[in-house]
């Protein structure tokens, strides 16, 4: 087991809403995979600020929603929803669920192996499992960029990975191994507009990127500049892989 931590996001809700809008509008596209049913039991793991966890109340599903970020947790309870401070790898749940839902969390939680057992643990036998994770070249070029500024602003960047982007192979090969079947997943390229450009992005989506570069506060917007000086495009490299499968009966 490694020794960086399960989880290597950090989010601040307030900016995520402002410049990272566009993961929930653009995972719609998991929700439908799910199609979640009236009546049904549903976790929502990486809730967030709770916008999909919403829609999918609204469909008419008992939902309950984990995040391991205290801000993320505060915005989703202010919404109204039942949600709880919890790792994905940490899930206090057995036989609980008929689906389990996850969109843009999965490629954060290094402990995948647990998360996985984790997951189908807290299924129902016959419960599926469905969503969207970041893939194998997942912002590879602007990821890339960053090391690159990182290097020539005189910091080194952290030699462990910040996230777990597989390939469709190694992906089914993880949850084959953790007990389901019937597994469907696919590599999705998705080029994405970043609205509020890519230093917004840097500074929201890297923060704990460059807290382990040990970048100060003072230098972070300067670096995030140069990134965006470099890629000269403010549409990120997305790659996602949107997946189902079940738990066995």
């Amino acid at each position: 087991m490694s020794d960086a931590p399960a989880s290597t996001s950090q989010w601040d809700a307030e900016a995520y809403a402002r410049v990272g809008g566009f993961v929930p509008t653009l995972g719609q596209a998991a929700l439908e995979l799910l199609d979640p049913q009236p009546g049904e039991h549903i976790l929502d793991v990486g809730c967030g600020d709770g916008t999909l966890t919403l829609k999918i109340k609204q469909r008419g599903a008992d939902v309950v929603g984990i995040d391991n970020n205290l801000s993320m947790i505060a915005a989703a309870k202010a919404k109204g929803l039942d949600v709880r401070l919890m790792d994905a790898a940490e899930l206090k749940f057995a036989e609980a669920f008929d689906a389990v839902f996850s969109n843009a969390t999965l490629h954060w939680v290094l402990d995948k192996e647990r998360a996985a057992r984790a997951i189908w643990f807290a299924l129902k036998n016959g419960g599926r499992f469905a969503g969207e994770m970041g893939g194998e070249g997942n912002l590879k070029h602007l990821r890339e960029a960053l090391d690159d500024v990182l290097v020539l602003h005189g910091y080194g960047p952290p030699t462990y990975a910040a996230n777990w982007y597989p390939s469709v192979e190694e992906f089914v090969a993880l949850y084959e191994q953790a007990g389901f079947k019937d597994i469907d997943a696919r590599l999705v390229e998705r080029p994405t507009p970043l609205e509020h450009g890519v230093a917004a992005w840097v500074l929201t989506f890297r923060a704990g990127w460059l807290d382990r570069a040990g970048v100060p506060p003072e230098e972070r917007q300067s670096i995030a500049d140069a990134v965006a000086d470099r890629v000269q495009t403010d549409v990120a490299d997305y790659v996602r892989l949107r997946f189902t499968m079940r738990k066995p009966n």
